[in-house]
């Protein structure tokens, strides 16, 4: 009987070194849901401090601002009515998941609606921008590498 070829463990399996391998202090936390895409324990945070390249977005950070050695974050952001990100590239990469209502993206010279787990994978260096033509709020998950560059913002236009 020919031997069997030790699997090497997932990563998931793999025990980090004491501290958690990366910054941050590696705390465990939890947060409840509190129905309307509002969870306890994260507030509210501007989307950009200045700039009239975007319009009515909101942001809530589930992951990474809360002392987390994640090398990812997950963000909560919502786009009201007519909103809409600045359109722009950078060299980090993104997933961005729809989790309510509907909306467009646009990556190079494609544009798509998204509704309810849609999911896009924006590979670094590709213009992107997400906007909301519909009446109800676009609400997505934004799942980003905890290190990244500033966004280089192309101006202001309209999908």
């Amino acid at each position: 009987m020919p031997k069997k070829k030790k699997e090497s463990p997932s990563f998931c399996e793999i025990p980090l070194p004491k501290g958690g391998g990366a910054e941050g202090d590696n705390r465990d936390a939890f947060y409840r849901h509190r129905g309307d895409f509002r969870w306890k324990g994260v507030k509210d945070q501007p989307y950009k401090t200045a700039g009239n390249e975007w319009s009515d977005i909101m942001r809530r950070v589930l992951i990474g601002n809360h002392g987390e050695s994640a090398r990812f974050h997950v963000r909560y952001f919502e786009i009201g009515p007519g909103g809409r990100s600045s359109l722009e590239h950078h060299r980090h990469e993104h997933v961005v998941i729809c989790v309510r209502g509907r909306g467009t993206v646009r990556w190079g010279k494609r544009r798509r609606t998204m509704d309810f787990m849609d999911t896009v994978y924006l590979a670094p260096g590709t213009v992107h921008q997400l906007s909301n033509p519909f009446q109800e709020p676009f609400g997505f998950l934004c799942i980003v590498n905890a290190r990244r560059d500033r966004p280089r913002v192309l101006g202001d236009r309209p999908d």
